[in-house]
C-alpha cells in the first residue's frame, strides 16, 4: 500500500498538477479554456463556470494538502477570475460561461455551476481562511435552496436564465433526453454542502444534507438493482434505462462523506447503500483489464473507458475498501491504478490523461482540457488516496 500511495503522490506533483499549473493566464486572469488533442494551448477559447470553479478547488486542496505557496498562489489567482468575471452581482449566481476575456458568453445559470461554487469556494475558506470566500459560498447556498429547489417535489431543479427563470435542462441531459431532475445534480449539490458543512457547521446545512441523504436514498437509488436512476421527469418517474457505472461508484462515496460529517456513518440504511453500490459496480462494471466501462443504456453497454469514471471509482472502491475490509476492493484500486498508468496517461511530454480510450487503449480525439476536463477528478483522487493512505 507504500507503494501505491508513493506513486500516486509521485504522479500528481509531477505529472497531473503541473499540467494544470501551466495555463495560468497571467493576462486575462483564470485559466486557459482549452487545450487539444495535440496539445496546443487555444488562448482564445471561453472559460466556463464549473471549469473555473473546479480549478478553484483543486488548486485549493492542494495548497490545504502541501502548505506551498506555489498552490495558494494559483487559488487565489482563480478566486479572483471567479469572484470577478463568472459571479453575477445583479442577480446572483455563476453564469455558466465566459470568453477569453473573462466577459459574460452565456448568463444561463444551473444548479450544477452554483454547487461547484460551493465546493470550491468552502475548500478555499478551508485552505486560507480567506472569510470573504466562506460569505460567498454561505451565499451561494441560500440562493440554490431559494431558487433552485422545489419544495413540493423535494428535489433540486436544473437550469434557469440569467434571471432566474427555469429553463428545459439542456445543460445536463444527455442520450436523448431532456430531464427534470437528475441524480447527476443531486449528489454534486450534496458534495458542495458537505464541505460547506466542514468550514461552517449550520443547522441549514445540516438538514440540506439530512434531507438531501433521503432524496438520494428514496428516489434516485433503487433498492432491488442497487443502481442509481439517472434522469428523471417531474414526478420522480425514471425516463430511461440508463445505468451510468461512474456516477454510481463516485456517488457511494460522496454519500459516504456526507455521512461521516453528519456523524451518520452506522446509519443501517445509508452505510448499507454505500456498501451495496460499490458491490454492484464492482460486480457488473469493472473488466478483465482492470478498467471500469462507461454505462449502459438498456442492452447496449459503453465500454470506452473514460478519464473521470477510473478516478472516481479508484475513490470509491478504496472507500468501500475502508469499510469493509474486504480485500477485492483494495486489489481493484490497485489494477485500476495499473490501467490508468499504461492507458489513460498521456505519456506525451506535457501531457496528462486523456479524456478516454477503447476497449483496446486506443485513445480518443478529444480535448486534453475544456469546459469539463479540469483538475478535479483526478487531483481529487490523488489527494484523497493519499490522506486516506496516512
Amino acid at each position: 500500500m507504500n507503494q501505491l500511495q508513493t506513486e500516486i503522490a509521485e504522479h500528481w506533483k509531477t505529472k497531473i498538477m503541473p499540467f494544470w499549473s501551466k495555463l495560468k493566464d497571467e493576462d486575462h486572469g483564470g485559466f486557459y479554456g482549452w487545450v487539444g488533442n495535440d496539445l496546443q494551448i487555444n488562448h482564445q477559447a471561453p472559460k466556463g463556470g464549473i471549469a473555473t470553479a473546479r480549478q478553484l478547488w483543486s488548486f485549493s486542496a492542494a495548497y490545504r494538502v502541501t502548505g506551498e505557496d506555489i498552490w495558494r498562489e494559483h487559488a487565489e489567482h482563480a478566486y479572483r477570475f471567479l469572484t470577478g468575471h463568472l459571479m453575477d452581482r445583479e442577480h446572483g449566481g455563476l453564469y455558466w460561461m465566459v470568453d477569453a476575456t473573462g466577459e459574460a458568453l452565456d448568463t444561463s445559470k444551473h444548479v450544477y455551476t452554483q454547487s461547484f461554487g460551493v465546493y470550491a469556494l468552502s475548500e478555499y475558506y478551508r485552505a486560507t481562511r480567506d472569510a470573504s470566500a466562506l460569505d460567498l459560498a454561505k451565499t451561494l447556498f441560500m440562493l440554490i435552496e431559494s431558487k433552485g429547489f422545489n419544495t413540493e417535489a423535494s428535489a433540486y431543479k436544473e437550469q434557469f436564465d440569467r434571471c432566474w427563470n427555469e429553463q428545459p435542462n439542456e445543460m445536463l441531459s444527455e442520450n436523448g433526453v431532456i430531464a427534470d431532475y437528475t441524480m447527476n445534480t443531486h449528489i454534486h449539490v450534496l458534495e458542495a454542502y458537505t464541505t460547506l458543512y466542514r468550514v461552517w457547521p449550520d443547522p441549514q446545512v445540516k438538514a440540506s444534507l439530512e434531507r438531501l441523504l433521503g432524496i438520494l436514498y428514496e428516489r434516485v437509488y433503487d433498492k432491488n438493482t442497487r443502481f442509481l436512476g439517472v434522469f428523471f421527469n417531474k414526478k420522480w418517474e425514471s425516463i430511461i434505462d440508463l445505468r451510468s457505472f461512474g456516477h454510481d461508484i463516485e456517488a457511494s462515496w460522496l454519500i459516504d462523506d456526507a455521512l461521516k460529517v453528519l456523524g451518520l456513518e452506522h446509519h443501517p440504511q445509508y452505510a448499507a447503500m454505500v456498501t451495496d453500490i460499490a458491490y454492484n459496480i464492482l460486480s457488473v462494471a469493472i473488466q478483465a483489464d482492470g478498467s471500469l466501462m462507461n454505462e449502459q443504456e438498456g442492452k447496449h453497454v459503453d465500454t470506452t473507458r473514460i478519464w473521470w469514471v477510473q478516478a472516481e471509482a479508484m475513490v470509491g472502491f478504496y472507500n468501500a475498501y475502508q469499510r469493509t475490509r474486504d480485500s477485492k476492493f483494495l486489489e481493484t484500486v490497485e489494477q485500476l491504478w495499473n490501467y490508468t498508468q499504461t492507458h489513460i496517461v498521456d505519456s506525451r511530454p506535457g501531457g496528462e490523461w486523456y479524456w478516454a480510450v477503447d476497449e483496446n487503449g486506443t485513445p480518443d480525439h478529444h480535448e486534453m482540457a475544456g469546459p469539463w476536463k479540469c483538475p478535479y477528478h483526478n487531483s481529487r483522487f490523488c489527494i484523497e488516496l493519499m490522506e486516506r493512505m496516512g
